[in-house]
């Protein structure tokens, strides 16, 4: 679900500020270009800042960027922002950026898409690209916190945004897990509900119960009530178990993107099951609480899919089908994610945890988290394949079909912004 609100522009502050809320972290040695349609921003794109020192190694970049950004096919514009700490202090910042931004425009403008205008942002200091009228834009540079404290910035924190740490600064650790010890308890949980189905994982009664329960979860989440962590040990330790089995993992992601009809049906497609008529069912998500109305497929179906819309899991995981998936079971189950693990944790499930959430982010076009979520996933447990498989996707450039059109990317907060 999307809202219909909208957020006002009002100055460059206003998105200077977005940009980290859009992308979730505060950018370092980045180039950030997000596309206009009309006066609405458009898709956001962040790439690492490169060390280009020839014009032909310039124009080389500029044309890659050029070839993502015309994925927007509604675009018009484009704002760039150039993060960098380099030649703040000697006053050399906006000489040491213009050629790439000359090479950027250049290349932009054989397709029409003008560059309105461009910003460089470093940890203290901001300022335009192509002004050069002191009292507008003094030397270094405005005050950072003019960004941070931005009219924009300050609105989408009340709406609940918040920004995380820079990828980055999160190589090999689970940035996106929750601090602390993980509770007693839920490792206990963890282990009797293991013990009970990890055996059956080829049950299709089996799975229909997990499927049941990570539904449940997701939906709550979804509404805004989501647990905070520790409080149902019980339904962490399930859910956390469930992480251990790979086809559950798979069919975890397949049901919040593209419906349980998907998850159920692909599962079975690979020739998983082998006791579809057995009536034997190892686990009772009413155990938990959870009623079993939720398996019903009326209340499995995402938004803008009918029940007759059932993929494979490799076109989901590939990002090909549905045309476009539950944007908002994918936040969701981001969330649920983040919560099940602690940092520092090692193991299958934190790999798991973090793998899956390094999916979403690709999906969603955010590669620098995909990348962290992905290295802090070998580190639990290396060698963990799934991890493996999406680091040499995101390795080859490959960037999630979703986040390619501005139709069915994910919009980062539930707004507008104009």
């Amino acid at each position: 679900m999307t809202s219909n609100r909208t957020l006002s522009i009002h100055q460059p502050e206003d998105i200077l500020g977005y940009i980290p809320h859009m992308l979730g972290y505060w950018p370092e040695d980045s180039l950030v270009a997000i596309t206009m349609q009309g006066k609405t921003l458009g898709a956001t794109l962040r790439v690492d800042l490169p060390h280009l020192g020839s014009f032909e190694a310039r124009a080389f970049f500029a044309d890659q960027i050029r070839s993502f950004l015309i994925a927007d096919e509604d675009a018009n514009g484009v704002v760039l922002a150039v993060y960098t700490d380099s030649g703040w202090e000697d006053g050399n910042v906006v000489r040491q950026t213009i050629p790439l931004l000359e090479a950027l425009q250049l290349s932009l403008d054989e397709v029409d898409l003008s560059v309105r205008d461009a910003w460089l942002v470093g940890s203290e200091y901001w300022r335009s690209a192509y002004c050069t009228d002191v009292q507008c834009c003094p030397v270094p540079g405005l005050p950072v916190e003019r960004i941070k404290n931005s009219r924009l910035s300050a609105e989408l924190v009340y709406r609940g945004s918040s920004i995380g740490p820079s990828p980055k600064r999160a190589q090999g650790k689970a940035a996106t897990a929750a601090p602390g010890v993980l509770d007693p308890r839920v490792l206990a949980a963890e282990s009797r509900y293991g013990k009970q189905i990890l055996g059956r994982w080829r049950s299709a009664h089996c799975m229909a119960a997990v499927l049941a329960v990570w539904h449940h979860v997701l939906i709550k989440a979804e509404a805004g009530q989501l647990p905070a962590p520790g409080t149902d040990v019980h339904i962490m330790g399930f859910l956390r178990a469930t992480l251990k089995i790979p086809a559950w993992r798979d069919a975890v992601v397949v049901m919040a993107a593209a419906g349980m009809e998907s998850a159920k049906t692909g599962a079975s497609a690979f020739g998983l099951f082998v006791d579809q008529e057995c009536s034997d069912t190892p686990f009772d998500p009413q155990e938990l609480g959870i009623p079993l109305p939720v398996l019903s497929a009326a209340t499995a179906v995402p938004d803008g899919h009918t029940e007759g819309d059932v993929f494979t899991y490799g076109d989901v995981l590939l990002g090909m089908q549905p045309d476009m998936p539950c944007w908002s079971m994918l936040d969701s189950l981001q969330k649920v994610l983040a919560g099940l693990c602690v940092e520092g944790e090692s193991g299958i499930v934190p790999a798991a945890s973090l793998t899956l959430q390094g999916w979403i982010a690709w999906c969603k076009g955010r590669g620098s988290i995909a990348h962290a979520c992905l290295i802090g996933a070998e580190a639990a447990q290396p060698g963990y394949r799934l991890a493996e498989l999406l680091l040499d996707l995101l390795g080859q450039g490959t960037i999630c079909a979703w986040a390619r059109s501005s139709s069915t990317a994910w919009r980062g907060p539930k707004d507008t912004v104009a």
